[in-house]
């Protein structure tokens, strides 16, 4: 390997970056001054080399990848990217925790983010969603509190059952995402196995500007598979990095991981009559009334270089959608579409598009968005950067699916606090998710789970738990009870 003379930032040559200049002094001592400039440098970015860490989903993983096609729906969507049996689209992948900081363990139990950028000829496309297909809330002004709930005391600084368990009996829409995280889907034992859902409702468009609303899902390959929580307790502490060091060495290793991807589609007409669980995260489209399509394949091929540059600096959101994919009047969404790129301008600064991981691999022309701290273009020189110039070598895009869908207002509508309350609705599908999909083993485990984190939490809450889990079923809350007085004689 060829050796590079070291240098300072600025390109001027350092004979020995190891060694500060100093006036020695008796005793081995030494004065330094502020015309060391290489001390003064090292020191001075050594303060500012931490950045922001994400409030939610901090600790991650992350590879670079492939997206091919393997199902023609260019009758959904005129998105190039999905467009055309054996196209292929670079990916940038990320998996995090959600309510861990950067330097907490793999294996919690947690709801894990599941992010893909794909850099495609319209400019990027991120779907931004999570493990497990459903969310806690459905109103975005308290996915703040979700969030602090899920964190560590203000007063303790340590995670606290209290506060999760107040805050979720208070918001019981939750319940269907709280069956999903206590089962054994709550622990996965890699990466490389686990699902992956944009959980929000989107629209598909096509080119003749017709259009459905859709759901994306991750589908690993692999069998699905998880850990024990005795095992996940163990390799927090044995191993805190686990889940990345897995998906790393499989990817040295040449076994490359692979999702395919597929989407659920909903017809205009259908959706006029579905009711809540149209935009309501809270809830799934049944897979019998609205089956997979597959779309494509998306393997992980390559670890990053460098982790900072490459993965921590990565910048998802789902407001990120090429032409034939639309948003929606999902509320949680249209926050999503604002909080995501602003929690990167607070972390990264406003000009996060342009660090490497964000950057479009297509051409950009947007001169209304310019200046700002760490610039790295050519900041579009001197075109203009107001609107409407007949001196701007700018031209209007040519969107084919460009096209207005104006959402059906309800009849008698007002703008104003209009809370979706809680009601038997929000139980129906936790109680199809306990009574046909979990076996008696996983019913009992998750009671074991739910139950441990229950022992140290007030009477009162306590109650409140198991009367909130007790109208998914009333057996729940029944092996609850038991489950606790079993406890108390331990």
């Amino acid at each position: 390997m060829s050796k590079r003379p070291f240098t300072l930032a600025e390109g001027q040559p350092v004979s020995d970056p190891s060694v500060s200049t100093t006036l020695p002094v008796y005793g081995s001592g030494g004065i330094t001054t502020l015309g060391d400039t290489l001390l003064i440098e090292t020191l001075a970015h050594f303060n500012r080399e931490r950045i922001p860490e994400r409030v939610v989903h901090a600790k991650a993983a992350g590879a670079w990848g492939e997206f091919e096609v393997t199902n023609d729906i260019s009758s959904l969507t005129s998105a190039k990217f999905l467009n055309g049996v054996g196209k292929k689209t670079p990916v940038l992948f990320r998996l995090s925790t959600t309510g861990g900081e950067k330097g907490s363990a793999d294996t919690v139990r947690d709801v894990r983010g599941f992010s893909v950028k794909f850099y495609t000829e319209e400019g990027n496309h991120d779907i931004v969603g999570n493990h497990i297909p459903v969310f806690f809330v459905r109103d975005p002004v308290r996915f703040p509190s979700l969030n602090r709930s899920h964190k560590k005391h203000p007063a303790t600084n340590r995670p606290d059952w209290t506060m999760f368990w107040d805050f979720h009996v208070n918001q019981p829409e939750s319940v269907h995402a709280l069956m999903h995280l206590f089962g054994s889907r709550g622990i996965p034992d890699s990466i490389r196995r686990v699902t992956g859902f944009g959980v929000h409702t989107f629209k598909l468009v096509a080119a003749d500007g017709r259009f459905r609303y859709c759901k994306f899902h991750f589908r690993p390959t692999q069998s699905i598979t998880h850990f024990s929580g005795q095992e996940a307790t163990r390799l927090a502490g044995a191993n805190a990095d686990f889940h990345n060091q897995d998906l790393w060495d499989a990817i040295s290793r040449g076994q490359f991981p692979v999702w395919k991807l597929y989407v659920q589609v909903m017809e205009p007409e259908q959706a006029e009559t579905y009711g809540r669980a149209l935009f309501d995260i809270t809830k799934v489209w049944p897979h019998k009334d609205f089956p997979l399509i597959e779309v494509g394949k998306m393997s992980l091929n390559k670890n990053p270089a460098n982790y900072f540059a490459e993965i921590e600096q990565a910048a998802f959101s789902p407001s990120n959608m090429v032409p034939g994919i639309a948003m929606t009047p999902d509320p949680m969404l249209q926050a999503r579409m604002f909080a995501y790129p602003d929690a990167q301008r607070y972390r990264l600064g406003v000009n996060y598009t342009q660090l490497p991981s964000n950057r479009a691999i297509c051409p950009v022309y947007a001169p209304f968005e310019r200046d700002g701290m760490a610039t790295m273009t050519r900041n579009y020189g001197g075109d203009p950067n107001y609107v409407r110039s007949t001196l701007s070598p700018g031209s209007p895009s040519q969107i084919i699916s460009d096209v207005r869908h104006t959402e059906r207002i309800e009849r008698n509508a007002s703008l104003g606090q209009n809370e979706i309350l809680v009601d038997d609705e929000d139980y129906i599908q936790p109680r199809e998710l306990w009574n046909k999909v979990f076996d008696e083993a996983e019913k009992r485990q998750w009671v074991a789970n739910v139950s441990q984190t229950l022992e140290d939490v007030p009477v009162q809450l306590r109650e409140a738990v198991t009367a909130m889990f007790s109208k998914v079923d009333p057996r729940i809350g029944q092996l609850m009870v038991s489950k606790a007085s079993t406890n108390a004689h331990l």
